[in-house]
């Protein structure tokens, strides 16, 4: 498909539902006069499980990989390890192999050749002796406060600080060069390492690259979706009736468009994907709640859709299933290649295993001194009689006239 667009049209793809650009004009010598593949490189942290807002990057890799661009997705294991121990170093690896499935998948779905897609370890070029030379030499023409002003929106921020903070966004830097990118691509939280990347790599003699940006879509709470919050997001494989109860619960205040994370969705995720896999204009289909309510509401734009939303024409109670059903349906090419493939669960079981569940301690009910058995030596039996030495001070026979023979009520205490 790409050798029969235009160069207008590879770049109206390439920039379609982005958030920000920066050195477009490199982009566009590459797309217009060179008139080769432009290389991107996006890279993400092999961290937390991977979760429904990784559709949005994905959806324009998949914008990328159609406009005929080379991708090359890095999966940054030491990153991981670095933003302060959020991926513990034994693990680091499964997880790296967990996400390759995963995102190798997503793109699959989406359907978009990815004959041009490239999944690279961090660690198989961030352990040589030349990258660890270079991240020296920039390490020398970078400040302290600069480093730690990039990563502020990136790598997790704690009241004691490790230096691996500020390592991460001078790695991040160095990658464009050893992936041998014209671009970097990421998110807008990834905007003040992107500005470093440019001003620091031509002070090591290393030329600057292009950087664009997609935008942050709000989590089901009305914050940033995160792999370390289970409220707020949706795992990619979580069964339909988790993803129906989690969308249920989900901010979503009527007639609000901005910071609604369910419409934010529909704008850079559902809409597009059925584009890509329809061949042509996307549309989101909602469902009316009784037939005698009208035709569904169908929409090709999100303009429409948030006009219709801010009019209480489009409520929650409609919006919320017919996201739930589109969600279920976009998911279903992923989890059903997760159940057939053995060797995925497996490493699913290594990269995030499950949490030990402690058992817990039967409590021993205390019965006082008189309780057969509380003697020392004396042990109840389940037909009621007691064995042991001191079974003669606490039994009472085996017959009514026995019991009474030996029971012997103590004198009183004189006063």
């Amino acid at each position: 498909m790409a050798d029969s667009l235009s160069a207008q049209d590879k770049l109206a793809l390439i920039y379609e539902n982005l958030y920000e650009k920066l050195k477009e004009e490199i982009i566009e010598d590459v797309i217009i006069k060179q008139r080769r593949s432009l290389k991107i490189y996006w890279g993400t942290a092999t961290t937390g499980r991977p979760h429904c807002g990784y559709f949005v990057p994905m959806v324009k890799l998949a914008h990328f990989l159609r406009a005929g661009c080379t991708i090359k997705v890095l999966l940054a294991d030491i990153h991981g390890f670095l933003d302060n121990l959020k991926a513990p170093i034994e693990l680091v690896k499964y997880r790296a192999e967990y996400y390759r499935f995963v995102l190798t998948s997503l793109l699959k779905s989406l359907n978009v050749p990815i004959d041009r897609l490239e999944v690279v370890l961090g660690s198989s070029y961030q352990l040589s002796a030349e990258y660890t030379m270079d991240l020296f030499r920039l390490s020398s023409v970078v400040s302290e406060h600069d480093s730690k002003k990039a990563g502020a929106e990136v790598v997790r921020q704690v009241a004691n600080p490790t230096l691996s903070g500020l390592i991460y966004p001078l790695m991040q830097t160095l990658d464009e060069q050893y992936l041998d990118v014209d671009v970097q691509f990421g998110g807008v939280d990834q905007r003040k390492i992107f500005t470093l990347a440019a001003e620091s790599l031509p002070k090591i003699n290393y030329k600057e690259r292009a950087h664009l940006m997609n935008p942050m879509v709000p989590g089901l709470s009305g914050g940033k979706m995160s792999a370390s919050d289970p409220d707020s997001k949706i795992d990619l494989l979580d069964p339909p009736e988790v993803v129906e109860k989690k969308l249920k619960r989900a901010h979503c205040a009527p007639k609000e468009v901005e910071g609604n994370g369910i419409i934010g969705f529909v704008e850079y995720v559902l809409l597009s994907v059925d584009g890509l896999r329809s061949g042509g204009k996307g549309k989101f289909v909602v469902e009316r709640r009784k037939p005698e309510d009208g035709e569904p509401l169908v929409y090709e734009d999100i303009a429409t859709l948030k006009a219709d939303y801010e009019a209480d024409k489009l409520t929650p109670q409609l919006l919320k299933p017919a996201i739930t059903k589109a969600l279920i349906k976009l998911l279903k090419p992923l989890q059903e290649e997760f159940q057939a493939s053995a060797e995925w669960q497996e490493i699913a079981n290594k990269a995030y295993p499950p949490p030990e569940t402690k058992k817990k301690e039967k409590k021993v009910k205390d019965r006082g001194t008189r309780f057969p058995g509380a003697k020392e030596g004396v042990e109840a039996k389940s037909d009621g009689h007691v064995e042991g030495k001191a079974k003669d001070q606490v039994n009472l026979g085996t017959g009514a006239e026995d019991a009474m023979d030996n029971l012997v009520i103590q004198p009183e205490a004189p006063s």
